[in-house]
């Protein structure tokens, strides 16, 4: 989407136009739940983010200011419910830890991602990425996935454009070692698919 079609979207939110919705929804719909996925790992969880970042913006859009650009908007809104979402499992978890052996435990279901991951290649990245910290993940996610820039990054993430690029660069670095410390069974290396 080009700045001055964002802009004219944004001035139509902010003016309470309903029809402004679909083009955002639209644009970003599908970039923003591949992100939440990844991040979170579960369809179910990124279903119910996305919706919430959605209704977010309905609630927020006559409060935006008339130079928001769109994407960091919504991503950093979804990041920070992500985020939210960990931490209300954590208290979750700890104020049921003594509760665990009174409901039986499923076995986990794989992820859309390692069902789908077509090639060994594809399915030893996606878990590599899935095992990083999310403060890696999310940059990686964001860069590599979203296509933000580092600096369209670093609003998302609430950082400096500087600490984004170090994040990035150990999330890169990270990303690597794992994927070469784990080779497939006749599958090229990193760097050999990097060259």
């Amino acid at each position: 989407m080009d700045r001055e079609t964002e802009l004219a979207l944004v001035q139509r939110l902010r003016e309470g136009d309903p029809a402004a919705f679909d083009p955002v929804y639209d644009e970003f719909h599908g970039r923003l739940y591949n992100f939440l996925a990844r991040l979170a790992r579960r369809r179910d969880v990124a279903e119910d983010l996305l919706e919430e970042t959605w209704v977010r913006l309905v609630a927020s859009a006559r409060r935006l200011r008339p130079d928001t650009r769109l994407g960091p908007w919504l991503f950093t809104v979804a990041r920070n419910l992500y985020v939210s979402y960990c931490r209300s499992r954590l208290l979750d978890e700890s104020l049921s830890a003594d509760l665990i052996g009174l409901w039986p435990v499923t076995a986990r279901q794989p992820s859309p991602f390692e069902e789908v991951a077509a090639s060994e290649l594809e399915r030893r990245v996606e878990c590599t990425l899935a095992a990083l910290p999310a403060i890696y993940r999310e940059v990686l996610l964001l860069v590599g996935v979203a296509e933000f820039s580092p600096a369209e990054a670093a609003v998302v993430c609430g950082v400096t454009p500087e600490a984004l690029r170090q994040r990035l660069s150990r999330a890169r670095a990270m990303l690597a070692r794992e994927l070469e410390a784990t080779p497939g069974h006749g599958i090229p290396s990193l760097s050999e698919v990097m060259t």
